[in-house]
């Protein structure tokens, strides 16, 4: 995933990048983050003769831009780097990528309205002058920094904790537990259904142990409390979700629906 520049401002003289993430992409955590800058010589202050094996060593540092507790900016360094860089590279530009995955992470765990950064680039003996390009350069925008973000995949980790337990036909599991289970219509005599054929429906089924009191307190409470009519805790569904299909109706009319109720999302005791 790539994250562009949106605008700059100021912090003593320094030009700031500020980088805005959608509120969807913020909800993950980050796996690693890499600042992209193309650098390229804006003036040689001395005129330096390389050989043809020499190299200019560049210096790279990195602030993130913040707010002290006073409300006024401060610059907070974040990482320092150096890349090897020709005569023949800083002619024409050249893009270098920096770790900046703590930064990010650390953004993403609290963030504010952008992430904000300073970028030094300088020749280490202070030989020429260099320039990363900004938002305001507008004769260069293919050349403006940006962050490329890899996102850790969570969805695992989520739908276990948010719909409960999973089990195979194999399982051994003997509490609440969704199951799955696959519906063929044509098995029914169904053939009023034109589409799907089949579906993935699922059941739940197993036992509600009072170990389950903790995620289901209400259950669990209402069966020892015991009114009349009232049963012990039954593993049913918790949350269902539709399938679309495409059917005959009593006049042989093709319809196509949205039919609610028709797959076990999760289980639970209730």
């Amino acid at each position: 995933m790539t994250m562009h520049t949106r605008r700059h401002s100021h912090f003593k003289g320094l030009k700031v990048i500020n980088f805005r993430f959608s509120s969807k992409v913020l909800q993950n955590e980050v796996d690693e983050a890499f600042l992209n800058i193309h650098v390229q010589e804006l003036e040689q202050r001395l005129n330096v003769t390389l050989g043809p094996d020499e190299y200019f060593s560049i210096g790279i540092q990195v602030n993130r831009v913040t707010r002290n507790s006073q409300g006024s900016k401060a610059s907070v360094p974040y990482t320092e780097s150096s890349v090897k860089m020709s005569r023949k590279e800083l002619k024409i530009g050249k893009w270098v990528k920096v770790n900046v995955t703590n930064m990010v992470a650390e953004f993403f765990r609290l963030p504010r309205e952008n992430l904000a950064i300073v970028v030094r680039v300088q020749d280490s003996k202070n030989r020429m002058s260099l320039v990363v390009p900004h938002p305001s350069s507008e004769s260069n925008n293919a050349l403006m920094p940006y962050i490329e973000v890899s996102l850790r995949d969570n969805s695992h980790k989520r739908t276990r904790r948010t719909i409960g337990m999973d089990c195979t036909e194999n399982s051994k599991e003997v509490r609440c537990c969704r199951y799955p289970l696959a519906v063929n219509f044509e098995e029914f005599g169904w053939d009023w259904i034109i589409a799907p054929k089949q579906y993935d429906a699922n059941y739940c089924s197993g036992e509600c142990p009072y170990s389950f009191l903790q995620k289901y307190p209400h259950t669990h409470i209402v069966h020892l409390a015991a009114p009349q009519g009232s049963g012990g805790p039954c593993c049913a569904p918790r949350r269902m979700s539709s399938i679309s299909m495409l059917y005959f109706d009593h006049d042989l009319n093709i319809i196509y629906g949205t039919i609610p109720g028709m797959v076990v999302e999760s289980c639970g005791c209730s």
